[in-house]
């Protein structure tokens, strides 16, 4: 496979890691930026495990100026960018009737406005070379929208609607845009679940199982590749066969 720059972003994390790590491992010219905004020792250990083909660069992807600067960075560097892994966001659950507006804002603008600011800001480089892949990480949130969630639900479902929409508007440009929808994965937003709390999830779960991070990258990799250039537009759900 020929080489290919990526950025993923939200790289410190359990998810971006795996990503991260799928796209080294899949070919020796892979070039992987990791996006990350401050807590960032997972991404320097994975930077130092790879210092010719991974480098950790500060990210705030609420903020639209450092998307434009972090873009202008690898496509100076490198005069393209390949594929683009919308992964950072975060959530802060609790009853609408309950919720502040800042909880409100902060959740829609770290998974919502931050895809829109990536997508708008490597579009204008995968136009030029006519190529590109744009990989949404939303949620099965998103779908199957859970009690207390109502902010969270509402910025993944955003981000489903935005990636079909946009996959219309690229798809004649050699540009696909896609979304996965994990279920329950095991990362460290699960580790404050107690023992009751597991198994009642797990039970939910056709497969009683939680999702492994390197599935979820598995479909990240896929919807990627040259293989799945005639898909775009679609949402993937990695669930274990929740409906």
């Amino acid at each position: 496979m020929n080489s290919r720059v990526i950025l993923v972003t939200g790289a410190n994390g359990g998810l971006g890691q795996a990503i991260a790590r799928m796209f080294l491992a899949e070919a020796e010219a892979n070039f992987v930026w990791l996006g990350v905004r401050s807590r960032r020792d997972n991404t320097d250990a994975l930077a130092l495990e790879h210092p010719s083909r991974c480098r950790a660069i500060g990210l705030d992807v609420t903020q639209a100026e450092q998307w434009r600067a972090v873009v202008s960075s690898i496509a100076k560097e490198h005069t393209r960018i390949d594929v683009l892994v919308n992964n950072a966001g975060h959530h802060e659950d609790g009853l609408l009737a309950t919720m502040s507006e800042s909880a409100w804002r902060s959740v829609i603008s770290s998974n919502l406005d931050a895809v829109f600011h990536g997508c708008q800001a490597v579009l204008p480089t995968m136009i030029s070379q006519r190529s590109g892949r744009i990989v949404n990480i939303a949620s099965l949130s998103a779908l199957l929208a859970p009690a207390g969630q109502t902010n969270y639900a509402a910025a993944k479902a955003g981000v489903v609607a935005l990636t079909q929409s946009l996959a219309k508007e690229v798809a004649r440009i050699g540009i696909t845009v896609n979304a996965i929808c994990p279920g329950y994965i095991e990362t460290d937003a699960l580790g404050t679940m107690r023992d009751e709390e597991r198994k009642v999830a797990q039970s939910r779960v056709p497969m009683r199982r939680f999702g492994k991070p390197e599935e979820v990258a598995a479909a990240v990799k896929f919807l990627a590749s040259a293989e799945a250039s005639y898909i775009t537009g679609a949402t993937l759900k990695v669930d274990g066969g929740i409906f």
